[in-house]
């Protein structure tokens, strides 16, 4: 077996994975910060945001929209429902299970935006205006590779 000339410094250092891993958990620990004292992560603050968006949500969209597997959207819309943020709705074939924002879940997203607001520029800050451009490019280009041709 032949040895790899990658060294175990160069892994803990340069790893991509890892340093997305990082810069994710910093800026997500700032979101999450600023809307603490309303109960609300981030993770629900998106999903809500989206519903908001959409009006009424099907799974599917707001997985593909936000790149979620199934079973963690459904894991966190079952706690959201349970705080009595969002309402599943009645769906024709009974497989799939809409939802939208309930009155208190739009109140909840109003109360949240100051704060979202808050950790937006706390995140800009962080990353600068060139980390902001090499985000935007790489967005860019996920959804370029992941668009059908």
């Amino acid at each position: 077996m032949a040895k790899s000339a990658t060294s175990i410094e160069t892994i803990a250092t340069s790893c991509v994975a890892g340093r997305l891993r990082l810069l994710n958990r910093v800026v997500t620990n700032t979101y999450d910060d600023a809307m603490r004292p309303l109960g609300l992560k981030l993770t629900q603050f998106i999903i809500l945001s989206v519903t908001a968006r959409l009006g009424v949500a099907r799974p599917s969209d707001v997985c593909k929209s936000l790149e979620l597997d199934a079973s963690t959207l459904s894991r966190t819309v079952e706690r959201m429902v349970a705080k009595g943020w969002l309402e599943i709705m009645p769906d024709e074939d009974g497989r799939s299970h809409p939802f939208r924002l309930t009155e208190a879940g739009k109140r909840l997203m109003q109360q949240a935006i100051p704060a979202w607001e808050q950790a937006q520029t706390q995140a800009k800050t962080i990353l600068g205006d060139e980390g902001l451009k090499l985000l935007d490019g790489a967005i860019h280009r996920i959804k370029s590779l992941n668009s059908p041709r």
